[in-house]
């Protein structure tokens, strides 16, 4: 008998079911009765996982318990050698290394809120998250710790040289024992935990200030979107629960769909962690094979590229069982791709932000086939409505603005009030996506309130890109556009007016603006226009009439 999407959230959530549900106070958000207080406990949970391998990075292979004894001795030397207390801010700025999981592990089991940093920023970027945040200590690997150099905060190195005063990760973790213990520290739910940097509007990005709520409802909120689609396809659950999910990780741990949607709900469920030194599609397919792994989450652009990769069909994929996607649009050919390539998978596709500590709504299984273009059904925790630029609800199938609450949620920005009380209303974040809502409830993404283009989901916001460029003597005008791309998504695109009788080529242009801003930021595609760019009476660009201006001319 096929269960309708109400029977099913009726079974999982019934009184003593892992996903039941309450509400805090009277606040009307509903959280997972059940999830973890805080990620202590997370943490303290993990370890009856035992021998199991945890993390795996290229020959090495981390069990639950060698990963809880290493976090809790290095949260030992944090607050002993270092001074770390409550509410201190401890940075992690490293690729996707072992010791990324263990340092955030350790800071937040010290109490401390952890700050992972943008791996891909450069020196200043890096800087300016180092000094936002207030960090007391850094644990940086070695390509970042040269860059993070000139900040004075005290550095702990890994996988590269420690110099200047800095010490090696090893040196600091000194003899790991058996028996040792997390530092006393009390924790409760609404404690503040995590800063991620989202990119802002203006030059500068914002530290979204989360909670220890946020960190134990984001593994919950992962685990019923996938029992979700598993009982609407007729399945047991508690069958499907008991097997053992080994994740292959695409993106990076500093994004939360990294750290949330990948590597908590992996410490939570027993599962297993496949990392990489950084996406190779080639490397992906034969850990796939080696690993046995049987899913793989990303962005939609990984998926792609593992389907066109040429060593596609030398390799066992039998394992992978679900290919999960999320932070950027999903290219329509995806989903058909899939299905002729790899028959019988479970694709996946969900919607969530850095201030919605990762997944809130999410599309799979046979209702991702129905509906395509459609990011899906919120989480049972999860209230969503479309509003009109008065704050109005509107009804099903308008488009507006789409709105979200529940405990996943952030606390609002780092010392931005202004901000906050902006994009946090009455308890519901303001996403700036424009979005519909339809007669069953399946959320449709319209198009980005917010002047952003997504590249591989990485978040490029043009009005960042636009001031770097204005910053060459030569730029009199520019706009920056999302231009289609088939594996990115989008990439970056720039229209310039150079000054009267300056010069400057594409070339030149992108060597500029290499020292400013992130590799993925610089416009891979140029145009240089004569005449006035298109504006409105008010002066702003129109940007959607110089999309269809230069999309059609050659790009350089």
């Amino acid at each position: 008998m096929t269960l309708t999407h109400a029977q099913v959230q009726a079974q999982l959530t019934g009184p003593g079911q892992l996903f039941e549900m309450e509400e805090i106070g009277d606040t009307g958000v509903r959280t997972w009765k059940h999830a973890p207080a805080h990620f202590r406990a997370l943490l303290e949970m993990s370890r009856f996982h035992g021998e199991k391998v945890f993390l795996v990075y290229e020959d090495e292979h981390i069990t639950f318990e060698d990963h809880f004894r290493r976090a809790a001795t290095l949260a030992n030397r944090l607050v002993d050698e270092y001074g770390v207390r409550k509410g201190d801010r401890v940075a992690v700025a490293m690729r996707n290394y072992p010791e990324w999981v263990i340092s955030f592990s350790a800071a937040l089991a010290a109490g401390a809120v952890a700050v992972p940093l943008n791996a891909w920023w450069t020196e200043s970027e890096l800087a300016y998250g180092v000094r936002d945040s207030g960090a007391k200590v850094l644990i940086a690997d070695g390509e970042r710790a040269e860059r993070l150099a000139s900040t004075g905060v005290p550095m702990i190195v890994t996988r590269g040289a420690a110099t200047g005063g800095a010490r090696a990760f090893d040196e600091v973790l000194g003899e790991v024992t058996a028996d040792v213990t997390l530092p006393g520290v009390e924790l409760s739910p609404d404690d503040p935990a995590t800063i991620f940097y989202t990119s802002g509007t203006t030059g500068n990005p914002k530290g979204a200030l989360g909670s220890h709520r946020n960190i134990g409802q984001s593994p919950m909120t992962v685990a019923y979107g996938l029992m979700r689609s598993v009982a609407l396809a007729g399945k047991d659950p508690a069958a499907a629960a008991g097997t053992r999910r080994i994740t292959l990780l695409t993106v990076p741990l500093f994004h939360v769909t990294g750290c949330f949607s990948a590597m908590t709900t992996t410490m939570f469920s027993g599962g297993g962690l496949v990392l990489m030194y950084k996406w190779d599609a080639g490397q992906a397919l034969r850990l796939i094979e080696r690993e046995r792994v049987s899913a793989m989450i990303g962005v939609p652009t990984n998926a792609w590229q593992l389907m066109s990769h040429p060593d596609f069909g030398k390799h066992d994929l039998s394992s992978l069982s679900t290919l999960g996607y999320g932070g950027a649009p999903a290219p329509p050919k995806l989903l058909e791709r899939i299905t002729t390539n790899l028959p019988d998978r479970a694709p996946s596709n969900g919607y969530g932000m850095t201030e919605t500590s990762a997944l809130a709504i999410g599309n799979g299984g046979a209702d991702y086939h129905a509906k395509p273009d459609s990011i899906g059904l919120p989480s049972p925790v999860v209230d969503v409505r479309v509003v009109d630029p008065m704050g109005a609800q509107l009804a099903p199938g308008e488009v507006g603005e789409l709105c979200i609450r529940g405990p996943n949620v952030i606390l609002g920005y780092w010392n931005k009030p202004e901000a906050t009380a902006e994009t946090f209303v009455d308890g519901w974040v303001h996403t700036g996506d424009l979005a519909r809502i339809d007669e069953d409830g399946f959320v449709y993404i319209v198009d980005r309130a917010k002047d952003m283009v997504i590249r591989g989901g990485e978040n490029v916001y043009c009005a960042e890109v636009e001031a770097a460029l204005f910053e060459h003597p030569a730029v009199d005008d520019v706009a920056v556009i999302g231009v289609p791309h088939d594996e990115l998504g989008e990439e970056v695109g720039a229209v310039v007016r150079l000054a009267p009788g300056a010069s400057a080529t594409a070339e030149e242009l992108r060597e500029f603006l290499a020292g400013r801003l992130a590799k993925f930021k610089i416009p891979a595609h140029v145009w240089f226009r004569e005449g006035e760019l298109p504006r409105n009476p008010g002066g702003k660009v129109l940007k959607t009439h110089l999309r269809r201006e230069v999309l059609g001319a050659g790009r350089s």
